[in-house]
């Protein structure tokens, strides 16, 4: 815009706007955001003035005067309207368009991005459905008349549209039984991003009709899928030409990553279509996460049912008293974790059934998988001092953990669950080294205390029996050790009147001996690690989902992998 035209702008009130008149309010929703204005039946009144001032076309400075609490309610209820997004700056007299107007914080700029832009929508058959479909849906969204042409290499019911300097592209595929967008992004990862979709999902091979969905599909019209799949593949490529948010952005969307490619996968039936997070989806290695919750988006991630690696750890059916169970498959049978709280089983079973899945997928490697280096390293550690030989430090009587109300909590959850006293052996690892190894009916585990020792000890015991008796045939078993307690106690901060008996207080002390902890092992097991890599092509896939979602995989240095 030229400066007269920047000096003449003023709010207008979004179109596509909707008001519903409350009681004593108003409610308004705009694209993606809503408000809602209560506490005054002159509220309405006073909107019909304001939505006159804010409306295309209106010349405020030729309005009367309002009294002034009339000019100061006004105000106030335009800095609302402002915050939700639900009016724009633009300037006066120039048309506002409905789209970007709705969504665009400078909607001429973004107007004028898309009128010169020069899409290209390339297809096999370029008079097929879904390529006039793309192309429609792209002219309406405001560019020039796209370019439609035939390009022999592309599989049928596959389209890919690209425009711009440097050029930017989108791919759809649609078949008979549903379809996906790929995330904008150059040309050359976009087929790429395609093919590699196509082959994971099992569509795009050629042999569809590559004019959408035929007989059989379902009760819809055969006609609607490839009109959805084209104006949602238009719509990604227009916000990236206007430089608006794409649609796949996570948002409030846990299901979505950060830095992960969002595609949008649509099925023919039932008739739904959502954005799914990619965790091995080309991009940029992650951050470690931060704490628990965002260790656990990845692992939703990592098991996503359409384009995850992993068979999700889920708690089903299983109980969740008084272990919090959860299972999943893995190459070499099913896995059950168990812990004090579902969402620290998840973790622990996501880790171990990555090391599952990388021991058959890369064969001689053993790595150790943790959500963060330091959760890595820390179940490296622990692993490296159970393979030691038998301690020598001294054995330890009852009272050395029986006070600790987490020890005792879940001995006595498992002596009820056996109906007897459990069997327990606990001794200090080395004289003068604060490691101490507890065995519980079979189940090993060091930590920094006695009372920690015996208290995941029972844990995993628990785990063992519970799974057992509800008729779960695992072929392997894991749960959580202190050093998954940093991730869980990360930006918590228990009341001061809480004591160990509450499982988020316990998590914090596990957390601040932890460091400790893994300086002990060190010096007890001198273990040198080195990141893993993957040494067979079948890993590689596992291998990039892990970089994207900032886990850690290490094994032992001098292992060649």
């Amino acid at each position: 815009m030229t400066g007269p035209e920047r000096g003449a702008v003023r709010p207008h009130l979004r179109p596509g706007v909707a008001v519903t008149r409350l009681r004593d309010g108003l409610h308004l929703r705009g694209r993606g955001t809503s408000l809602t204005l209560e506490g005054s039946s002159a509220l309405p009144v006073l909107w019909k003035l304001l939505a006159a001032r804010l409306a295309p076309g209106a010349e405020p400075a030729t309005a009367p005067e309002p009294e002034p609490k009339v000019a100061a309610a006004l105000a106030t209820v335009t800095a609302r309207l402002r915050e939700h997004d639900l009016i724009v700056d633009h300037p006066s007299g120039a048309r506002l368009p409905l789209w970007p107007g709705s969504v665009a914080a400078e909607p001429g700029d973004a107007a004028a991005a898309l009128a010169a832009a020069r899409p290209m929508v390339a297809a096999a058959d370029p008079d097929g459905p879904l390529a006039r479909a793309v192309a429609r849906a792209l002219a309406r969204g405001g560019t020039a008349a796209p370019a439609v042409v035939a390009e022999a290499g592309l599989p049928a019911g596959r389209v890919v549209v690209s425009t711009g300097s440097p050029p930017v592209a989108v791919a759809v595929q649609c078949d008979a039984d549903g379809g996906f967008v790929t995330e904008p992004a150059d040309p050359a990862r976009t087929r790429a991003d395609a093919t590699a979709l196509a082959a994971r999902l099992g569509t795009g091979t050629g042999t569809g009709p590559g004019t959408g969905p035929g007989p059989g599909t379902g009760t819809g019209d055969p006609a609607t899928l490839p009109v959805l799949l084209a104006a949602a593949a238009a719509q990604r490529l227009l916000c990236a030409v206007a430089g608006l948010p794409d649609p796949g952005e996570p948002g409030g969307d846990p299901r979505l990553l950060a830095g992960r490619p969002a595609v949008l996968l649509a099925e023919a039936h039932p008739p739904r279509a959502r954005h799914h997070a990619w965790a091995a989806g080309a991009g940029a290695a992650a951050e470690p996460p931060a704490d628990l919750v965002e260790a656990l988006r990845r692992v939703t991630a990592l098991g996503d049912p359409r384009l995850g690696v992993l068979d999700a750890p889920s708690p089903g059916d299983l109980p969740q008293l008084p272990v919090a169970l959860v299972s999943c498959g893995t190459p070499s049978g099913s896995l059950v974790a168990g812990a004090a709280r579902t969402d620290l089983a998840r973790l622990a079973a996501a880790c171990r059934s990555v090391e599952l899945h990388l021991a058959a997928l890369d064969r001689g490697a053993a790595p150790v998988v943790g959500a963060d280096p330091d959760h890595a390293l820390g179940r490296a550690l622990r692993a490296a001092a159970l393979d030691r030989a038998a301690p020598d430090g001294p054995g330890l009587p009852e009272p050395a953990w029986r006070e600790h109300p987490q020890a005792a909590h879940w001995w006595a959850a498992l002596a009820r669950c056996l109906g007897r006293s459990p069997e327990l052996m606990i001794r200090q690892l080395q004289y003068g080294v604060p490691v101490f190894l507890a065995e519980v009916e079979g189940s090993r585990v060091v930590e920094a205390t006695p009372a920690d020792a015996v208290a995941h000890a029972a844990l995993a015991a628990l785990t063992r029996l519970l799974a057992r008796r509800s008729g779960l045939a695992a072929a392997h078993h894991t749960a959580p050790t202190g050093a998954a307690a940093p991730l869980a106690a990360a930006g918590r901060h228990p009341a001061a009147w809480t004591d160990d008996g509450w499982t988020d207080r316990w998590l914090t002390g596990l957390a601040d001996r932890e460091a400790d902890l893994r300086a002990a092992l060190h010096r007890l097991t001198g273990l040198r690690t080195a990141p893993w890599r993957p040494t067979s092509p079948a890993a590689r896939p596992l291998a990039d989902a892990l970089d994207g979602c900032g886990f850690t995989a290490l094994v032992r240095a001098g292992d060649g992998r």
